[in-house]
Formats: structure tokens, sequence, C-alpha cells
């Protein structure tokens, strides 16, 4: 990022130059050296004219010389000796100093508005190359591996296997490389972030223990961090503590758009998080079946009656607007309470049609399942940046609302996300 920094100095330094220059440079003559050169050059002319009429006899030389005395009389009235006004500075050397001061100013203000301050960083880098959704063949994965072996202190290198083994649900390689990797970045917030998520899978998708201690220290290199703050927050409701979730998710809250879908997920979260604790203050804990009062705690275990199955397709029309490598999704939602997914499958378009199976083993947290909602959406998302939260361009389709149990479900990715 220096270098880019010390590259953007130098460009600026001879756009200014090719600018500034030639105004500093540039002079102009008044008005009055105008005016008296031309005055001269008429006297000039006179006096050769007299000088001519002497010499063919049409003057005398007392006639002659009295003409010469008057002419050299008015060029000493007419011609003024002040050298000090010959030459006049030009004004344009006033905008050359302005110029000098605006043009850095303006060119780092607009970049600092519309550039990419992050694309420089390893996370910014990944974002540029897709993430790592095209290391995916053994091939490419064995020749990253060998890659890192050769030089384990390859931090870039080893992001992107450690990526790639997310992509691949090899959480415990996945695990084992961001753990080098802290070795090497170690500063930055989106590692133990990305670390913690991996370690949660692990963990059969917990948070609570080690997984929750590697937020903390996310958190504390960067309070603001959007993925570490949506991860502390869900720890939080895991354990129970409602009202850390409320205010790891608020702050949150405050970074995002306010119409975004992101926000009013969150939104959601909050507002479960308060209705959780509201009932436990008041001496009554909030049970999963609560939410959701026709179903029962022992249905999932028993049978997977809330299992949802079926296949998704995408439309013909937008088949020339993804690639292979492109993040699918398909999730579960619930009609009515917080908008986070009940369950959630992470595939690639190049899998489709996708024949898929939504269950409360699928569930991001243990309030947050199939079982405990009696209405339900499928949604199928196709992200371009491998976000799981939708964004403005991808594209998805969204079932009927249906209650949990449904089989052969077809889900069609028809629409594109506003």
């Amino acid at each position: 990022m220096t270098t880019f920094w010390i590259i953007c100095a130098l460009l600026i330094l001879v756009a200014s130059l090719f600018i500034v220059l030639p105004l500093w440079q540039r002079n102009h003559t008044s008005n009055a050296v105008l005016r008296d050169a031309a005055n001269l050059e008429i006297f000039r002319d006179q006096l050769a004219e007299m000088d001519a009429d002497l010499n063919n006899g049409l003057l005398t030389p007392e006639l002659h010389e009295q003409g010469k005395r008057e002419l050299e009389s008015r060029v000493l009235y007419e011609v003024k000796d002040d050298k000090s006004a010959a030459i006049v500075r030009s004004p344009l050397k006033a905008l050359a100093v302005i110029l000098v001061l605006l043009l850095p100013l303006m060119s780092v203000g607009l970049y600092w508005k519309v550039g990419n301050l992050n694309v420089f960083s390893p996370e910014g880098a990944m974002t540029a190359m897709g993430g790592a959704g095209n290391i995916r063949s053994s091939d490419a994965i064995k020749a990253l591996e060998d890659k890192v072996e050769k030089n384990p202190s390859d931090g870039e290198s080893l992001l992107l296997l450690a990526r790639a083994y997310g992509e691949l649900e090899r959480y415990s390689d996945a695990v084992k490389a961001y753990e080098k990797l802290t070795k090497f970045v170690g500063d930055e917030a989106w590692i133990w972030a990305d670390y913690a998520d991996m370690l949660a899978m692990v963990h059969g998708q917990k948070l609570a223990g080690p997984p929750s201690k590697l937020i903390d220290k996310a958190l504390s290199l960067d309070p603001n961090h959007p993925k570490s703050l949506a991860l502390a927050g869900s720890a939080a409701m895991e354990r129970g503590d409602y009202e850390a979730a409320i205010r790891h998710w608020s702050r949150l809250l405050k970074g995002l758009p306010g119409d975004s879908e992101d926000a009013k997920m969150i939104e959601s979260g909050i507002q479960q998080a308060r209705d959780f604790m509201a009932q436990s203050k008041g001496g009554k804990m909030p049970m999963l079946e609560q939410i959701s009062p026709a179903k029962n705690e022992t249905q999932p275990a028993a049978g997977g009656s809330e299992r949802i199955s079926g296949t998704v397709t995408l439309s013909p029309e937008f088949k020339d607007k993804v690639s292979p490598s492109d993040t699918l999704f398909v999730l579960a939602r619930a009609v009515q309470g917080p908008k986070m997914p009940l369950a959630i499958v992470r595939k690639q378009v190049k899998d489709l049609p996708l024949n898929f199976t939504l269950d409360d083993s699928l569930a991001m947290m243990p309030q947050m399942k199939l079982s405990n909602f009696s209405e339900v959406v499928v949604i199928a998302r196709i992200s371009k940046s491998g976000n799981a939260i939708a964004e403005s361009g991808d594209l998805q389709g969204v079932s009927k609302t249906l209650k949990p149990g449904k089989d052969k479900l077809k889900v069609i990715i028809d629409s594109i996300v506003p």
C-alpha cells in the first residue's frame, strides 16, 4: 500500500509540473511598454525620412537639425524611461500556486471518496480475485499446498488455501491454515473473524469456547468490524446473553444502510433478543416451543419432520449472467420473525440443477431452527461476492410460503435483487 501511495504522489507531481511550469514562466509586456515601442518605431521612421530629405536637398541643414531636436524632445516626453514597469509578471502565477495546492488535495479526496482503500490489503486482494471460488480442483489445491509448503511465510497463498478449504468444507484444514496465517497477519480483525467462523464449523457450528475467544481478539483489533460483530452477537445469543447480543448487533447496525437486507436481518435479530431478554427478566425463560406452539422439541430428533427437500434451477435468461464458480446459497427463512436463515447450504452454480435438503442440522443457531417455525420460505440465491446476505445484483428465486416438512419443492432463480 505504501508503494501505491508513493507512485500516486509521483504522478501528481509530474502532472503538477506539466500544468504549473508554463503558467509560472509565462510573462507579458504591459500596454505602456507596447505603446512606447510603437512610438519609438514611428520616431525612427520620421528621422529616416528627414535624413532622406536632407540628402535629397529637400531640407536645409538648419531645418533638418531643428526637426531632429523636436523629434528628440517628443521622444523624451512620450516614451517613459521606467524599467520597473517594462515587464509585468503574469497573474497566471497566482493560478499556478492555487493549482499546486488543489491538484493533490482534489486527487486524494476523489480517490478517498470513490476508490477502494482496501484493494491492496490481503482481504481486498481476495475480493478482487473473486475469493477462493476458482480454487476447487484437486490439482489446484495440491499446487497451492506445495507452494505453501515450500514457502511457509507466503501469507497470500496461505490465505487462498485457507479459504479454498472453507469452500470445500474442509473445516479442520481451514482452521490449521488460519492458525498459521495469524502469525503473519495477526493484526487484522478479519483474519481472526474468519478463523473463528471455521473453528465454529469444526465445533458443530457452535461459537462457544475457543471461537468466542477468537471473536474477542478480532473485536479488540477493530471494534467495528462487521463480521466480528455479527459473530459476537450470535455467540451471545447462543449462550443466552441477550444484552450482549443487542449491544453487538446494534453497533453493527450503525454501519449498515438503513434499507438494506442486512439491516433488516440484524434488526429482526435485535428484536428477538429483546423479546427473549424481556421474558427472562419476567422470570420465564424463553423456550424454543414458545416461538412456534404447533411444534415440540422432540419432533426433529424423532423423524426430521421439519425437513424440506426439492430442486433449484436457473432460469435460461440468466445463464449468461453467471459463471460456474459463482456461489449458490439455498436457505430457509421464517415468514414471521427474524430474517436470519433457519437452515442454509452453500454450493456453486456449476452444481445446478441442485437437489437440496434443509433440516435442523443446518441451523446457524440453536434458537433459530426450522422446527421452531410453522411458516417459512425457501430462497435460492447466486452471489458473486460469496456473501450469504443478499446484495444488489444477486440473482435469486423465492418459493411460496410453506410449512416445514415439504418435499419435491421447486425453486427457480428468475429475478435480480434490487
